[in-house]
């Protein structure tokens, strides 16, 4: 006897059959909605006259200017030495970052005493657990003219007076990317090993059986396995050129070290929260934005043209 045709979907049909969870949704829908699609009508003040202090005229009611706001960025002299630091920053990063936790995560995966295993993980990935006032608050204070790092290097006869690493800023772009690396290691090295679980054993026992050694096994067999996970990341990586951790800068960041270290983050803070200039700061990020999203779709069809696997 043939089976009856599969009925289509129906919105009516499944929102009474399945109205717990709908129910249950619920929230999660309206806390998305209030924080994710409402403050996208501030994006209004890019294009508006808008003057928080004098508190005359509202967003909406304020006059337009067009793109007055964009032009004044273009024209800060701070515009494009802090897209230099931002670019710089996070394109070294990415091309240190990325290759070492891949090495770090194919050399865990080799180990075989679990209890050594389990204490490496741990260990590397508990500094993520950490907020970056602690972890950063930790390095300035190794990295002091009187910190532990000074004192060793000196010690080792490597230098003959204290460095300053973040007092020059020509240090800064190496100690933020190596703290970041330093913290995230670990917790990057987790995605690499659980899309390594999801590899065909048998084909690391058939390479075996071939006379294939680890090294091999790794260049052919686990690094193409992973691929799918490497280009994802690889992908959300190029579109977060423009992102630094905000956190991480401000806290490593000072007066000294600001040529260096003045990012599109941390200029949107002092330009929008600590001068009331909301019309400027809405514009820069707005037009980070834009040019995040033109980054993301460029290297996911790069991606899907090299590799044949993308993030859509």
């Amino acid at each position: 006897m043939a089976s009856k045709k599969q009925k289509g979907y129906k919105l009516g049909f499944d929102f009474r059959t399945q109205l717990e969870l709908k129910v249950m949704l619920l929230p999660a829908v309206c806390l998305i909605f209030l924080f994710d699609f409402t403050p996208l009508f501030g994006l209004l003040m890019a294009f508006k006259s808008y003057e928080p202090i004098m508190g005359v005229k509202g967003i909406f009611t304020s006059e337009w200017n067009h793109f007055q706001h964009f032009i004044r960025v273009f024209q800060n002299f701070q515009f494009w030495p802090m897209v230099r630091n931002t670019l710089g920053i996070n394109l070294l990063g990415a091309l240190i970052s990325i290759p070492a936790t891949l090495v770090f995560a194919l050399l865990l995966n080799e180990i075989k005493h679990r209890k050594f295993k389990s204490l490496v993980q741990t260990v590397t990935y508990l500094p993520h657990f950490l907020s970056w006032v602690i972890f950063g608050g930790l390095f300035i204070t190794l990295l002091n003219t009187n910190g532990i790092v000074n004192v060793l290097l000196m010690e080792l006869h490597l230098i003959d007076k204290p460095v300053q690493f973040l007092a020059d800023p020509k240090y800064f772009w190496g100690v933020a990317i190596g703290t970041g690396l330093l913290k995230d290691i670990g917790w990057g090295a987790i995605l690499y090993l659980a899309a390594m679980a999801g590899v065909d054993q048998s084909l690391y026992e058939a390479a075996a059986i071939d006379g294939a050694g680890r090294f091999k096994r790794m260049l052919h067999i686990t690094i193409p396995g992973i691929l799918p996970t490497l280009m994802v990341l690889i992908i959300f990586a190029v579109s977060g050129m423009l992102n630094n951790n905000f956190t991480q800068i401000y806290v490593l960041q000072n007066t000294l070290n600001l040529p260096a270290s003045q990012v599109i983050d941390t200029y949107v803070y002092q330009t929008g929260l600590l001068q009331f200039q909301f019309a400027s700061a809405t514009a820069i990020g707005l037009m980070k934005a834009v040019f995040a999203l033109l980054l993301l779709a460029c290297a996911n069809a790069l991606s899907k043209k090299m590799t044949k696997s993308g993030l859509f």
